[in-house]
């Protein structure tokens, strides 16, 4: 017979969405709120430092903390996966068996990374200059690659989709271009960037500077290219030109890719799922359309945002709040409205702190021209917000 567990208020995720709404439901040493993360990795992640990492500019250890160690105090953490949810039955089913019953269910499962979705992407990762930021595992791979490099095709992909921080495929590629010019390669290297979207970045404001980026860092762009096959070992990339359909292979002596992203399988496969497979809310109150009881945030829903943390701290307070009301009968007045933050790293000691909405409006925190490359920006990506991440965000202090 499975085991039995009921939750007041339950979790699905203990990322950083999953932790952050968790600290603060339960912030205050006389909060009596019942609440558990279902989370079945043992290991916590600071991702956005992974570029660094890649770059050579940051230790990967420092990216990592347990995941005991974020879950806060007064949280039961049910360390499992989800195999099912049934949101008619107020259930989730785990896959060692368990089933776990809710009064108020908040999904933060985060996005699912598609290696295999490129055929040779998987085996080739640390091989022959193939390298990819996008796991704790292959990021080193990264920093072999440029490290070692000595001139020819240096290849920065993009795919079409959700990805994590929609800004992170380029910034590694300038970073590569800076560290290509410090080891003396630069004037034997051509870098291309194989993107599947239309242009460089979607609000015009920031798109100007890093036209001029690309500009002056001579990058050749190949848009609309979506990288579909990897042979490795003659170093080939294929690509699909999806204006014309027709195969394009780029030979290539490092390839640094990031591979297609979507929804988790359990969540695409439930009655939580859109047609696309992410969690179906409100943009506004960040409420499931359907289910009354659910909430969702982050990486995992079907919010017309970036997929970044900035994001993410602009929507927990949100669903916090209207999670709070929605269980003493009260009306849902608090709204978000599509806030996220795309830190663009252009060049070792350069950065512009893209921000902005919903409509692609610029929605800036600092009383400066934030497209602007600044080396202020700079420092706050690498070494400040990191801080306010451990101690500020996962401690439901902001």
């Amino acid at each position: 017979m499975s085991e039995t567990i009921h939750h007041q208020i339950v979790i699905v995720g203990g990322g950083t969405a999953g932790i952050t709404v968790a600290a603060q439901l339960t912030r205050g040493w006389f909060n009596s709120r019942d609440v558990a993360v279902i989370e079945p990795s043992d290991k916590h992640y600071y991702q956005p430092l992974w570029t660094m990492v890649g770059a050579g500019l940051a230790k990967k250890e420092a990216t990592e903390h347990t995941e005991a160690s974020v879950i806060p105090r007064g949280v039961t953490w049910i360390r499992d996966a989800v195999s099912e949810f049934l949101p008619e039955q107020n259930t989730i089913r785990t896959q060692d068996g368990k089933t776990v019953t809710y009064d108020w269910l908040v999904v933060a499962a985060g996005l699912q990374v598609n290696w295999d979705q490129i055929p040779g992407l998987r085996e080739s990762i640390g091989k022959h200059g193939v390298c990819s930021n996008y796991s704790y595992s292959t990021v080193d791979s990264t920093w072999e690659a440029i490290r070692n490099f000595r001139g020819g095709n240096a290849v920065f992909t993009n795919p079409s989709g959700a990805v994590k921080c929609g800004g992170a495929p380029q910034k590694i590629m300038y970073l590569a271009d800076d560290r290509f010019r410090e080891a003396g390669v630069r004037d034997k290297t051509k870098i291309i960037y194989a993107s599947a979207l239309q242009n460089i970045f979607a609000v015009e404001k920031y798109r100007a500077t890093l036209l001029k980026v690309i500009a002056r860092k001579q990058i050749e762009c190949r848009f609309r290219h979506e990288l579909v096959a990897i042979r490795a070992e003659s170093q080939e990339a294929d690509f699909i030109n999806l204006e014309t359909q027709e195969t394009v292979t780029i030979p290539f002596d490092l390839l640094h890719v990031t591979p297609p992203m979507g929804p988790p399988g359990f969540i695409a496969r439930s009655a939580i799922a859109d047609k696309q497979g992410w969690v179906e809310i409100d943009k506004d109150s960040l409420r499931h359309v359907r289910f009354a009881n659910v909430f969702a945030l982050g990486d995992c829903s079907n919010l017309p945002t970036s997929k970044t943390g900035a994001a993410i701290r602009k929507q927990a307070p949100v669903v916090v709040k209207n999670l709070l009301a929605a269980m003493q009968g009260q009306p849902l007045s608090t709204k978000y409205d599509g806030y996220t933050s795309c830190p663009v790293v252009t060049g070792i000691g350069k950065l512009v702190l893209a921000e902005f909405d919903y409509d692609k409006q610029p929605a800036e925190t600092f009383p400066v021209d934030q497209s602007k490359e600044r080396w202020s920006m700079w420092i706050l990506k690498r070494y400040l917000l990191p801080v306010f991440y451990w101690h500020g965000m996962l401690k439901g202090r902001m």
